[in-house]
């Protein structure tokens, strides 16, 4: 456990009795992303589809995920920079600005399935028409930002913890009326696909859970939390990170792999559940009124948090490679506006967020790569630099993404 010195003075204002918890948060606000709507849509669409087909996906991609997340943190602990500050500084202008723009399509992306997300959750709520509702949840991700930005990041993590547990709540609770089958998730455990749509799916719920936003993310949390660090500090937090990353990674695969299973369970061979409204409608019937209301609360905090933590992403990025800070309300408008475009043109959202999770899928190479490389570079993480195992990991989990994407394009074009 950290001594007292080595914990963040900003803001303590007495000695706690269990002074590690003043370092944690940064992971499960980053762990947001790992259960936004996007993960709703895959994860439900899997378990309908596939039944328990899947599970192993979830399983392996929160794993990278984790390792993803502790590397990035590690990074902002260690040379109080973010990852895209790190990348924009070794890459020439053009290199900058073409890296800016596939990671902008990445922040888009996400932040279409996000406030989608939202705006089929205020429908089912409420009725809403889905651009009104996609309009309502961009104005309470603002506020939330709002939050974050006058006062400061403790609160915002309060905040988005606290949605996060909501959402926890709400996709969990199905499985205490409706059971799984223990031989089924077993053998979900077991890696294998049944035709290339279970590919695409797979890709699609590897993307919606280890996001690229928030790896780029993770690493300016931790910069933002605890600054330029001393480096008789820097083993105390670590540590502390470590224990935070797991935390959250725990949460947020419980709550996929709830989903999954929610779905397996009480949707799978049923006519109309392949898109998020009609799971909600079986889950209604299935399970009954209680846990339908608790889906779509958990769907709507889902939707409203992560947009905000993907916002917050958008401006690390921006400001990182463009060397440029933006207004608030620009850098929001940025990715809001092409998801209101989508709903006002009237695609099908359920399908929009599966697409979306796909183009996330094919941007993780692009965050995973370079992280690996610079924490894996003594001369700027020091005596923290990257062990052999790590190193071999890390390069083996961006190796499968890649493959994981090359088999989609593959079965794309020769069927």
């Amino acid at each position: 456990m950290p001594s007292a010195d080595e914990l963040p003075a900003p803001g303590v204002r007495r000695p706690s009795r269990f002074p590690i918890l003043n370092l944690l948060g940064p992971a499960f606000v980053a762990a947001v992303a790992y259960v936004d709507p996007g993960n709703v849509a895959t994860n439900v669409s899997a378990g309908g589809k596939y039944g328990y087909l899947l599970v192993w996906v979830v399983v392996v991609a929160t794993a990278a995920a984790g390792l993803m997340q502790f590397l990035s943190a590690k990074l902002g602990v260690v040379t109080g920079s973010s990852l895209p500050e790190l990348v924009g500084k070794r890459s020439r202008t053009p290199t900058r600005i073409g890296y800016w723009l596939q990671a902008e399509s990445v922040a888009i992306a996400t932040d279409l399935a996000e406030v989608v997300g939202g705006a089929i959750a205020l429908n089912l709520l409420f009725h809403l028409p889905l651009l009104l509702g996609g309009v309502i949840a961009g104005a309470v991700s603002l506020v939330l930002l709002l939050v974050q930005d006058r006062r400061g990041q403790r609160p915002f993590e309060r905040v988005i913890t606290g949605l996060l547990l909501v959402v926890a709540v709400g996709f969990v609770a199905g499985l205490f009326v409706a059971a799984p089958s223990v031989s089924g998730v077993l053998g979900g455990l077991v890696p294998r696909f049944a035709g290339p749509n279970s590919i695409v799916l797979a890709t699609a719920m590897l993307g919606a859970t280890v996001m690229p936003h928030v790896v780029y993310l993770h690493s300016a949390l931790s910069r933002d939390r605890f600054g330029q660090v001393p480096a008789q500090r820097v083993p105390g937090l670590l540590r502390a990170t470590r224990i935070d990353v797991i935390g959250a990674m725990i949460l947020a695969g419980a709550v996929n792999v709830s989903m999954l299973l929610l779905a397996a369970t009480s949707l799978q061979g049923r006519e109309g559940v392949d898109t998020i409204a009609g799971a909600h409608a079986a889950i209604r019937e299935t399970l009954g009124p209680a846990i339908g209301l608790m889906f779509a609360i958990g769907l709507l905090a889902s939707g409203l948090a992560s947009t905000s933590v993907g916002s917050y992403a958008g401006a690390v990025i921006m400001g990182g490679l463009l060397h440029r800070q933006f207004s608030l309300l620009g850098r929001r408008l940025i990715t809001l506006i092409p998801a209101l475009g989508v709903l006002a043109i009237g695609l099908d959202p359920t399908q929009v967020l599966i697409v979306s999770q796909v183009v996330l899928s094919f941007g993780l190479p692009f965050a995973a790569i370079p992280l690996i490389r610079i924490t894996s570079d003594r001369s700027v993480m020091g005596g923290h630099v990257n062990g052999r195992t790590t190193t071999v990991v890390g390069w083996t989990v961006a190796a499968a993404i890649s493959a994981l994407n090359v088999a989609l394009i593959a079965s794309a074009v020769f069927g």
